[in-house]
């Protein structure tokens, strides 16, 4: 399966095979050696040339919210075989987006208000979780609808914490 992945603004290709029991990787015709154990749901370990990640990965929209150490990012992925031949593709997201938490942990800062308009990858809100301090980033460009929590509420894993709109 070959994958435009758009992270940062940038893109790459990624293409995953079956090897037997594993799978193999490419990221820009650059093989890398990376094995993959999904711990919980959402929840991967990942072993990648030798350096080790636990990786949380939420759906948002036509992407993902990738959390690993203390680092949050949303990608954008486009399977060129789904979206050849529509209008739009993955680039932009339609509609209302809730925002949520991708780990448990105690609100620090709220960094948007209501009704403020945002860019994709803006923080919105500072998680801290073991000790690390996590900015929630935008999913997408628009207006803040709705601000769901306060500093110093606790939060869970899932909980909505900002709508954008």
């Amino acid at each position: 399966m070959k994958f435009q992945v758009t992270l940062g603004g940038e893109q790459r290709s990624v293409e995953l095979r079956r090897a037997g029991d594993a799978w193999e990787c490419a990221v820009d015709g650059l093989p890398r050696a990376v094995d993959v154990v999904e711990a919980a749901p959402g929840v991967f370990s990942l072993l990648v040339e030798g350096q080790s990640f636990a990786v949380h990965v939420e759906a948002v929209g036509d992407g993902y919210r990738v959390h690993t150490r203390g680092t949050d990012f949303v990608a954008g992925v486009a399977n060129p075989r789904r979206w050849a031949g529509r209008s739009g593709g993955g680039a932009g997201r339609a509609g209302r987006q809730d925002v949520t938490a991708p780990m448990p942990g105690k609100v620090i800062r709220v960094l948007v208000e209501e009704n403020q308009e945002v860019e994709a990858g803006q923080g919105l809100v500072v998680v801290e979780a073991m000790k690390m301090q996590n900015e929630i980033p935008s999913p997408k460009k628009g207006v803040v609808e709705k601000v769901l929590v306060g500093e110093g509420e606790t939060v869970e894993h899932g909980q909505p914490l900002v709508v954008v709109a």
